[in-house]
């Protein structure tokens, strides 16, 4: 993903999911894909595919047991 295209597919998810802390990274190796962060805690990744000329993103979030585990309070 060249920068222009993080930058918007960044404001559309901070304006969607309401997260001005929301950032989209830029991956060491990978082109296809880039890091989606909040603050400094890593939140996911989101991938491009451009498939039979049908481009489209797609955000895989990763939630480990543990984040569930909270302190009772909501």
């Amino acid at each position: 993903m060249n920068p222009e295209e993080r930058a918007k597919l960044q404001t559309y998810l901070r304006e969607r999911l309401g997260s001005k802390d929301l950032e989209i990274r830029q991956r060491p190796r990978k082109t296809d894909s880039a890091e989606v962060y909040i603050k400094d805690e890593f939140i996911g990744v989101i991938s491009r595919d451009d498939e039979e000329g049908e481009l489209s993103w797609h955000l895989t979030v990763s939630i480990l047991e543990i984040d569930l585990e909270g302190d009772g309070e909501d």
